[in-house]
């Protein structure tokens, strides 16, 4: 089922006869930046702030920015080999990126030059972390493995994992102490002396999970992957709840900015998702790309984050993915709306659970009236776009839903 593209057609749906839209609605959503490149991307980190990031991908492309993704440009990596993953514990000037065949470079100089060092192994690193600082890092991938380093990168030391499952994700919350690792066949490892052992822990699925992430400390965290998996625990991963995503599509990464609360998670063709209640419930947020996504991250708070993936794309928003500027009134009232539409994407008509009954007066965004729908048949006979719509008898937030052919 093809998407239908916000920035082709917007359209803004109120409730309630007689609304007066005044000037300054205006759509944002994920709006797509110019990369520069057609390689595919795999992973980007904003160190400190949303202005100066790097994202890295295939054929060992390094990219960065330091204009809040107005301008990418290229940086001499020095190998040809996928790059994986990328991370600056500190600050933009000291980073490592990780890939094919046991690559680790690093940084010391913001990018300008990418020196290679000495892995000690042939095979392919999907993920790195430094916890806390540019000396102590964990690396995984292919077969199970995990290196560590406590000198910034002059050694690397294989630990066992106990598993020879690919590791895709490795994630250590506070310290360089208490750490996580996902990857094949649901797996889910736990150290908690620094990687000297770890621990398998029950996943409760199959599926392979590609990243993991807790936000706020070692207790809360959530885990996703293919066919649309998310899992949650709330208790340093003694038992993983499945959680339901609303998608079969693979999810590639996962990161809630601030706290366990608000999170995203992008994924195959474009898929965008997000919660405001730790995971009760993810919403679809339009991307405007049927491209994958692969990683997700936000570097300061809920509202400013990127999503990058096949191809050369890379995603930006500023106000969370929402695609309404909260600076439009009705009557000197500010549009706060939270609705839940079903199915969101649709083809035929969505409906509103809990307010089928209500009548939805819809408007262009000129404030010409278009049309009114019952909740039950919201959007019957509209022409494929992207709408916002708001219940008369709420002061919530506008709910974006999009239909397609």
């Amino acid at each position: 089922m093809r998407k239908f593209s916000a920035s082709r057609l917007a359209l803004c749906v109120l409730c309630g006869a007689g609304l007066t839209v005044l000037p300054g609605l205006a759509f944002a959503g994920w709006v797509a930046q110019t990369s520069g490149t057609s390689n595919g991307l795999w992973s980007f980190h904003f160190p400190v702030d949303a202005s100066t990031g790097y994202a890295v991908g295939d054929y060992g492309i390094i990219l960065k920015t330091t204009d809040g993704g107005a301008n990418w440009l290229s940086q001499t990596s020095g190998t040809t080999n996928y790059l994986w993953s990328v991370h600056f514990p500190l600050n933009a000037s000291t980073g490592y990126a990780v890939g094919g065949s046991g690559s680790i470079l690093k940084t010391t100089n913001g990018g300008a030059a990418w020196d290679t060092l000495t892995s000690g192994i042939t095979t392919g690193l999907f993920s790195v972390h430094f916890p806390v600082d540019a000396s102590t890092g964990y690396a995984a991938g292919s077969g199970g493995t995990i290196v560590k380093t406590t000198n910034g990168g002059a050694a690397w030391v294989s630990h066992s994992s106990g598993t020879t499952n690919i590791l895709l994700s490795v994630h250590f919350p506070v310290d360089a102490l208490t750490g996580y690792a996902v990857g094949g066949s649901g797996s889910i490892l736990k150290t908690t002396n620094g990687g000297a052992n770890w621990l398998s822990q029950t996943s409760g699925t199959t599926e392979s999970l590609y990243s993991v992430h807790f936000p706020v400390d070692a207790s809360t965290g959530y885990a996703v992957g293919w066919a649309g998996t998310i899992l949650k625990s709330t208790d340093g991963g003694a038992a993983w709840d499945t959680q339901t995503s609303g998608t079969t599509n693979g999810i590639f990464s996962v990161h809630s900015p601030v706290d366990a609360s608000t999170g995203y998670a992008v994924g195959l063709n474009g898929t965008i998702l997000k919660t405001t209640n730790g995971g009760a419930a993810w919403d679809t947020q339009t991307s405007g790309t049927t491209n994958s996504l692969r990683s997700v991250h936000f570097p300061v708070d809920a509202s400013t984050g990127y999503a990058v993936g096949d191809y050369g794309t890379i995603l930006k928003t500023t106000d969370g993915g929402s695609g309404v500027e909260e600076n439009a009134e009705v009557r000197g009232q500010r549009l706060e709306v939270r609705l839940t539409a079903t199915p969101n994407p649709f083809t035929s008509f969505a409906t509103l659970p809990g307010h089928e009954a209500e009548r939805f007066s819809l408007y262009d965004i000129s404030g010409r009236k278009v049309g009114t729908y019952r909740g039950d048949r919201v959007g019957e006979g509209l022409a494929p776009g992207v709408y916002f719509l708001r219940s008369s008898d709420t002061k919530d937030k506008p709910l974006r839903i999009v239909k397609v052919r």
